[in-house]
């Protein structure tokens, strides 16, 4: 098989994509639960059926501006390691099949976003989508905090 399959969000005018094996559910904007003495990025949590769950605002954690959410904003809740979190995006968009072989590895410089993040990009007909590397989005000792603020 050579597709991924990707659910593709936006944040400001670039398009991401996740693994879709790596996205357990999109949810709505719902009541967050702030913790305290987490990084700024980390909004709180949020009881998702009975599972306290860490959300983490991913416009911060990349550097841009903090922005009110709307009608259109999401979180998707990602399987990282053995835990659930959460990450508000500005909407999630679609489900896409993309090529192994349309993928290509990040460029050194993209807008804002820290190429580490980055897994690679893909042209998917006029569309340019950022792949990202959810396991350096979040390091394991920031999942690790994100894991004990919940207790």
């Amino acid at each position: 098989m050579n597709d991924i399959k990707v659910i593709v969000f936006q944040l400001e005018k670039e398009e991401y994509a996740v693994s879709v094996q790596q996205v357990g559910s999109i949810e709505r904007i719902q009541p967050i639960t702030r913790v305290p003495q987490t990084e700024t990025f980390v909004k709180g949590v949020i009881n998702l059926r009975g599972v306290i769950t860490p959300v983490i605002d991913i416009r911060l954690r990349f550097g841009l501006e903090e922005k009110e959410y709307t009608e259109s904003s999401r979180i998707i809740i990602v399987h990282l390691d053995d835990m659930e979190v959460g990450l508000i995006v500005d909407s999630a968009n679609d489900v896409i099949d993309i090529a192994k072989n349309a993928i290509e590895p990040a460029p050194e410089i993209i807008g804002t976003v820290d190429t580490d993040y980055i897994e690679g990009v893909a042209k998917v007909e006029d569309r340019l989508l950022i792949l990202l590397n959810l396991q350096k989005v979040l390091t394991p000792e920031e999942i690790n905090d994100l894991s004990t603020a919940e207790g």
